[in-house]
């Protein structure tokens, strides 16, 4: 299943995107910690790159997301040249307060009343974005939402007389290489639910329960796990919740859901659906798309970015 979702404000979005980035001295770019480098658009790292701008990563969601994987992705970005990542989560207000000290290290000749320090926020659909905004003005300036896209057009805010803010869309980019991130995407919550089938994306995530976090799965569910595939998870949790359809058949669709959604609330634990070293392995078995009968060699744009710098 291949998921692909870029609304026709995203277009514009990008667009106007660009045209900010020339006159912004840091971008802050908030992932989902969960999914970092799947939720890392590969626009926002061209965009930076090409302006030579240097990033502060927010892998927000900390809380939700496995320790181990997360230290393991700090460590990944921290070894970039021109960028600084943090982890936390942007609902905990110390957290927050944080974060000017870190852009200003970042930016070391800006933030004096000469020179204003101009951050633009970045980032994919539902990542913290809006929350993040509005913790940091420590009032309500962006729209929050459970869902994707809730804003759709820039605000630019002073966090104090020597630092601007400029919130931006959630962006999507309009080819995604990998089918597997799409699906990390959808599970995460990152993708709008007429993209997708719930079904098949919250096979996609038991699969990888099964995988990494089994325990997780057998305490949240009462089930045993072993001898278990996917399929037989889902219809697991329609089981131990008593889903069932009109005729008796189990309910796959609201079970489906349910999985998605004590995932997404950290319900289940803390989870993170992919590593350093998961990411390399399927950027190893990356085959370059086959167009016209001829094979082009095209470098995915996670290719470019998921080398240490």
């Amino acid at each position: 299943m291949s998921i692909q979702w870029f609304p026709g404000h995203m277009n514009a979005a990008r667009k106007k995107a660009a045209e900010t980035m020339e006159a912004t001295d840091l971008v802050i770019e908030v992932l989902d910690a969960r999914i970092p480098q799947a939720s890392c658009n590969p626009m926002v790292e061209e965009l930076r790159l090409f302006r030579q701008r240097p990033c502060l990563k927010i892998l927000n969601k900390s809380d939700l997301a496995d320790p181990v994987a997360t230290q393991a992705w700090l460590a990944f970005y921290n070894s970039q040249k021109n960028v600084r990542a943090v982890a936390l989560s942007c609902k905990k207000p110390s957290d927050v307060l944080k974060i000017p000290a870190l852009c200003l290290q970042q930016a070391p000749h800006r933030g004096v009343p000469t020179k204003a320090l101009r951050m633009m926020i970045m980032g994919i659909p539902n990542v913290g974005k809006s929350t993040l905004m509005n913790a940091l003005l420590k009032r309500r300036v962006a729209k929050v939402g459970d869902e994707p896209a809730v804003t759709k057009v820039q605000q630019r805010l002073y966090l104090n007389k020597n630092m601007i803010l400029i919130d931006t869309p959630g962006l999507l980019w309009p080819k995604i290489a990998h089918p597997t991130d799409g699906l990390m995407l959808a599970a995460s919550h990152a993708i709008g639910v007429n993209a997708l089938i719930e079904e098949e994306i919250a096979t996609f995530l038991a699969e990888i329960l099964l995988q990494r976090y089994p325990q997780l799965l057998a305490t949240r569910y009462n089930m045993k796990t072993e001898g278990m595939d996917a399929v037989s998870v889902v219809e697991g949790v329609a089981q131990r919740r008593g889903y069932r359809l009109k005729g008796g058949d189990w309910d796959f669709e609201k079970a489906a859901n349910t999985l998605l959604q004590d995932y997404r609330t950290g319900a289940l634990g803390r989870i993170s659906l992919e590593t350093p070293d998961s990411r390399a392995v399927l950027l190893a078995s990356y085959v370059p798309p086959v167009l016209l009968g001829l094979s082009q060699q095209i470098m995915p744009p996670e290719d470019i970015e998921d080398e240490p710098r």
